[in-house]
């Protein structure tokens, strides 16, 4: 991400926030125009009506600020995708419709996913999506207990690896990967498909994993435990 300039007061922290949002805008503009190799500073600069030396106050390069506009697109696009409700018998409309959303978030920004995504782009971004997904995902399977409903019992207790329940936890990682990996390819290929399109070919495979999304209880956790030793 981009190094901001440590500052104290609040309208300092405001003007950051503001010049960092410009440059991000100005380099999805020029990305939307040529290729991201081709952009340089001087033309985000200019494009965001600020100086070349207020661009590195901010940036090392054009690749740090374009990892930082696509983390940060992830995180609102991630954010703002709806949780299944609990108890819902059929979650596939809703989960195509996020899955519609993530590609046509991909989409609107084909360009900038594609060269940070592609051969050359930055492992850096890869994982951050890949981590978010999976963050997404266990977060939609343990959805906010309403007030004065204990569940406790319906969790498996923290593992020291920080893995609760491994077939939660390997299906989403499992699901994050393959997704990235569909997305990938369909960017590469000039997003030949529509969204629509990509969301319902892929929910069938995702959902084929739906089972394994179900944590098990503690108590069938000590029992499995106590029948393998």
């Amino acid at each position: 991400m981009g190094v901001a300039i440590p500052l104290s007061s609040a309208s300092g922290d405001r003007r950051v926030r503001r010049t960092q949002a410009a440059l991000a805008r100005a380099l999805i503009q020029l990305v939307a125009e040529r290729d991201l190799p081709r952009v340089t500073v001087a033309d985000v600069a200019v494009r965001a009506g600020v100086s070349r030396s207020t661009f590195y106050d901010h940036y090392r390069d054009v690749d740090e600020l374009a990892e930082a506009a696509c983390t940060a697109m992830i995180d609102t696009l991630i954010e703002s995708l709806p949780s299944p409700h609990p108890g819902t018998a059929d979650p596939g409309p809703e989960a195509i419709r996020s899955l519609e959303e993530f590609f046509t978030s991909l989409a609107e920004h084909a360009g900038l996913y594609r060269a940070l995504l592609g051969p050359q782009g930055s492992a850096r971004v890869c994982d951050h999506i890949r981590r978010r997904i999976i963050t997404a995902i266990q977060r939609h399977l343990h959805p906010p207990v309403p007030p004065g409903e204990d569940r406790t019992q319906d969790r498996a207790e923290p593992r020291a690896d920080g893995w609760a329940d491994d077939r939660v936890d390997v299906a989403a990682a499992f699901t994050a990967g393959a997704l990235l990996g569909v997305a990938t390819e369909w960017l590469q290929r000039g997003c030949h498909r529509t969204p629509a399109d990509m969301a319902a070919l892929t929910w069938p495979l995702v959902g084929a994993l739906q089972p394994l999304y179900v944590p098990e209880r503690a108590d069938q956790v000590e029992g499995r435990a106590r029948h393998s030793r």
